[in-house]
């Protein structure tokens, strides 16, 4: 909606801007607004209340307030600071009196000039605060304030009862001036064509765009803003609906090649060689994979589940029934560590029936190849001529898939792991190597809440995976407060021994590798927080870490190191030699956090724990606990108590539920981040819609949108809503959804 048509009016324009030049500039640079139509949809983050008026004498600490006062006294001083060295640094203090009792204000640095004009002895004024104490003194520190000219009590009634709306801001424009910009255009706001249609916004008792926009700029009162935001929300989630359910009207449009397995062929075979029996939940998601392979159009299916629930094995069953179809099957693997990882324990699961065409191969069996950006010149051509010819009917790999010179004999299913690890192109550009559209299979390891899913994969069908395989064996997790009690930080380290002399192995996970240049694996996963910025200490390394472990609590164990930046042949050996045993401990970043898959690793030590998100935790902690001991995590963190970020660790510790602690992860950081890049063009959509806590909206307008689109695909009859529409599909996010 950040368009309607009689809103596309640039802010800035070479003959005549709606705002100053300079502020139009910002604000397309900086907020990424470029018109009156983008400007009405930036709506405030939150509204201050000037607050009731308070008599100075009985002023409450740490609140906003509002006073009516006379300024008594007004004195600029000069001082040295770091800033201004020379002593040229200036302090306005101000005290004000309003005959009940005295109260200083106080302004500094550039801030200081005006109020030095203004609040002169005598002038009458109202102050807007937070109050503080400075020297056993109650004061204010750069408080708004608004000259009394006439001293009507009516204006001091209605100023100090204000609604102020606070908007996202940024350094260059601040949330008042961006509000003044808002008031310049609001008129225009009479001529926002509404996108719902009206019998819905009647029958749910919505008010008008145009009204909405007005109350959430202008409120008088909360119940102004309530009305707005149900009103706002609802046009976000049912535009984004209707945008899902017309991709999912378009894709029963495309024609696919039915894959069916045949009852004789590998699919049978390797299921008879499987030294276990399949979960009711594998079995059941199984057959809505097979049904939706069977079909004429392409399947689009997002399968999640729980750590170590399987995934991989479900997968490789639909590979292989396409394979009996005489189709070839494209696994799409985020790095190179978790492909070689896939390929590995693909070809171990499958035995003889992974050397197809080979001497000693079974009958029904099929080559399958790895490909990958660091293979040598002759394996790599060798694995493109196996694929071109059809000889392979399973290709595992990475980006290195998406190449060019890569070609398909059938392509019949692609298979994407970890999802939101891709960009929407390198998706497309796989699925662009079948003759027709190839049936499409998601993976994510991350539990998504259904209204994630309804919101950001709503043109996927979605199966779950909640049961875990039988002989996995339960986490027990522990919160270690290092800074409180450093004595249980010395007796996780005891723990890991006891480990290794029972004959297993552990992990430590640090949050970056540990040379000057980099923040993390990933910049995006050392997120700081505000209890970061308050500790300046970086986040441990992963080198720092392994020598001191070496040197000390861990002295005369085989510990090696992994991280992202080692070259994939290093990489590679560290982890063959972890599996195989050969090490004790494994201290790395992230790169473990999935489909490393070592059953002999039974504990985990996550250091700076806190530095990590929910979610994230959750990953990690399930490499451990995949064989028959019981598994170990230990959460180390230098945090207080009564931090919000002790607190995320304590969820964490206190359940297994990913599903519970994904929702936990969106409450606390909202929807973007746990979702990365690929829902970048939903995502940016989102202004007053939070997947979690609207959660009924988000399912009561996709019964809407579907309903809505089978009567009436291309939208004829509701112009506002193909407005709509176009507004929310710019071109980024009309290939979002073009590609899925």
């Amino acid at each position: 909606m950040d368009l309607v048509p009689a809103l596309e009016e640039p802010l800035k324009q070479p003959l005549k801007s709606v705002l100053g030049p300079a502020t139009a500039k910002v604000m397309a640079e900086h907020l990424g607004l470029h018109t009156v139509g983008d400007l009405l949809h930036h709506y405030p983050r939150r509204y201050e209340e000037r607050g009731q008026l308070t008599h100075l004498a009985d002023l409450p600490m740490d609140e906003h307030v509002t006073v009516v006062a006379q300024v008594a006294d007004a004195r600029l001083h000069s001082f040295a600071s770091a800033k201004a060295p020379r002593g040229k640094g200036q302090r306005l203090e101000v005290t004000i009196t309003d005959g009940s009792g005295r109260l200083q204000l106080v302004f500094f640095g550039n801030g200081v000039h005006k109020p030095h004009k203004e609040l002169l002895p005598g002038t009458r004024a109202m102050f807007a605060g937070k109050v503080s104490v400075f020297n056993r003194r109650l004061q204010l520190a750069h408080p708004a304030y608004e000259l009394l000219k006439g001293d009507s009590e009516e204006a001091v009634e209605t100023w100090a009862g204000t609604l102020i709306p606070i908007y996202p801001a940024t350094a260059k424009l601040e949330s008042w001036k961006i509000g003044k910009a808002v008031q310049t255009v609001l008129p225009t706001a009479q001529e926002a064509v509404d996108p719902l249609p009206a019998s819905l916004r009647e029958g749910r008792g919505l008010v008008t765009l145009p009204d909405a926009l007005l109350k959430i700029h202008r409120p008088h009162t909360k119940a102004d803003i309530a009305d707005a935001r149900s009103r706002l929300k609802w046009d976000e989630a049912f535009v984004l609906q209707v945008a899902l359910a017309r991709r999912r009207h378009a894709d029963t449009q495309l024609p696919a090649v039915p894959r069916t397995a045949r009852p004789d062929g590998i699919l049978t075979a390797f299921d008879d060689r499987l030294p276990f029996t399949l979960t009711d939940g594998q079995k059941k998601v199984s057959a809505e994979i097979f049904t939706d392979l069977a079909t004429d159009h392409p399947m689009h299916r997002l399968l999640q589940g729980e750590v170590g629930s399987g995934k991989t094995l479900v997968a490789l069953r639909a590979m292989l029934a396409v394979v009996d179809a005489g189709g070839q099957a494209a696994m799409l693997a985020p790095t190179e560590v978790l492909a070689q990882q896939h390929h590995r324990s693909v070809t171990e699961m499958m035995g003889e029936l992974a050397e197809g065409g080979m001497l000693g191969g079974a009958e029904h069996g099929t080559k399958v190849v790895l490909l990958t950006g660091s293979m040598g010149a002759a394996a790599r051509r060798q694995a493109l001529l196996d694929l071109v010819t059809g000889e392979a009917g399973i290709v595992i790999g990475t980006h290195a898939l998406i190449e060019d010179k890569v070609q398909f004999h059938d392509l019949g299913l692609v298979v994407v792991d970890e999802q939101h690890r891709f960009g929407v192109e390198q998706r497309d550009a796989l699925r662009g190597k079948g003759k027709q559209p190839p049936h499409l299979l998601v993976m994510t390891a991350t539990p998504i809440p259904r209204t994630v899913a309804m919101t950001v994969f709503g043109d996927l069908e979605t199966s779950v995976l909640d049961q875990l395989p039988a002989g996995r064996s339960p986490i027990a997790t522990h919160v270690v407060p290092a800074a409180d009690k450093p004595h249980f930080l010395a007796r996780a380290w005891e723990r890991v021994r006891e480990e290794v002399a029972g004959g297993h192995q552990a992990y430590v996970v640090c949050p970056r590798i540990g040379d000057d240049t980099d923040e993390a694996d990933d910049p995006k996963k050392a997120r700081k927080s505000p209890e970061d910025e308050a500790e300046k200490r970086p986040p441990l390394a992963v080198l720092d870490i392994a020598e001191q472990l070496g040197r000390g609590p861990l002295q005369g164990l085989r510990v090696e190191v992994l991280h992202g930046r080692m070259h994939p042949d290093d990489k590679d050996a560290v982890m063959r030699r972890f599996a195989a045993g050969e090490t004790d401990v494994l201290v790395a970043t992230t790169v473990i956090e999935v489909g490393v898959n070592v059953p002999n690793a039974t504990a985990m030590v996550i250091m700076d724990a806190d530095r990590f998100g929910v979610s994230q935790l959750h990953q990690l902690r399930g490499r451990v606990g995949r064989g028959s001991a019981p598994g170990l995590c230990l959460l180390v963190s230098e945090m207080p108590e009564a931090s919000a970020a002790r607190q995320r660790l304590n969820a964490v510790a206190s359940t297994l539920d990913g599903f519970e602690l994904s929702r936990i992860d969106l409450e606390q950081r909202r929807e973007g981040d746990v979702l990365g890049q690929a829902q970048s063009g939903v995502r940016s959509s989102l202004r007053v819609l939070a997947v979690i806590e609207d959660e009924e909206v988000i399912a009561e307008a996709r019964e809407e949108a579907a309903a809505l689109v089978a009567a009436d695909p291309e939208l004829e009859r509701l112009p506002g809503l193909r407005t709509a529409l176009d507004a929310l599909l710019d071109e980024e996010r009309e290939q979002y959804l073009e590609k899925g």
